[in-house]
This record gives C-alpha cells, structure tokens and sequence, in this order.
C-alpha cells in the first residue's frame, strides 16, 4: 500500500519500509514512533482515496532512526577588485524515519 503524506510543508510517495529523510523534528529522540495525520492519498491502484485535503481516518506511523546533520553546504560571497571575500558554511539538522505502517 502506498500513501501521499504532507510532513513540514513536502508532499512524500511512501510505502511501508521506505526509509527517508527530513528536516529534524524537535524534541524527539531515535526510537520514538511519530503518527503522521496528514494523508492526502491512500492505496493502490482502483482502491486508492483520495481526501480533500486529507483522507478521514487515516494515518501513517513512522519510527525514528537517527537524527543527524546533512552534508556542509559552503556559501561564498566575492565582490571582484574591491578585496571582499565572505565564506559561510552549514550543515542541516535531519531526522532518518522508517515507514512502519500505513492505515487508510
């Protein structure tokens, strides 16, 4: 069974036992099960429901992995002939979920 999720503003195609990743949640810690409310879709093929803008009663239950930082992004910033050089880096907070079940 596949279901269309919405989790911090993105819209996710998921099955049970995919692993993704998101931005970290707060507060929560790698263990915690996460019950996400917000299903837009849910189902295969003829018997998939679609909801406006969520299905009733269904819901997708996720367990978390790991938290974790995403890989550096190095921001330059460089003005040329005037001596002006900037260098940024950052790293993103992320959470690694597992699908675990999904009830339509």
């Amino acid at each position: 069974m596949k279901a269309t999720i919405k989790i911090q503003g993105k819209q996710l195609t998921v099955s049970e036992g995919d692993v993704i990743t998101v931005n970290r949640f707060v507060g929560s810690n790698a263990g915690d099960v996460i019950e996400i409310k917000e299903v837009l879709m849910a189902g295969d093929g003829e018997n998939a429901k679609f909801g406006t803008p969520f299905v009733d009663g269904a819901s997708v239950s996720a367990k978390l992995l790991e938290n974790k930082r995403g890989k550096k992004v190095v921001i330059i910033k460089k003005k040329r002939r005037k001596g002006y050089q900037r260098k940024q880096g950052h790293r993103q907070e992320l959470s690694v979920l597992k699908i675990e079940s999904i009830k339509a």
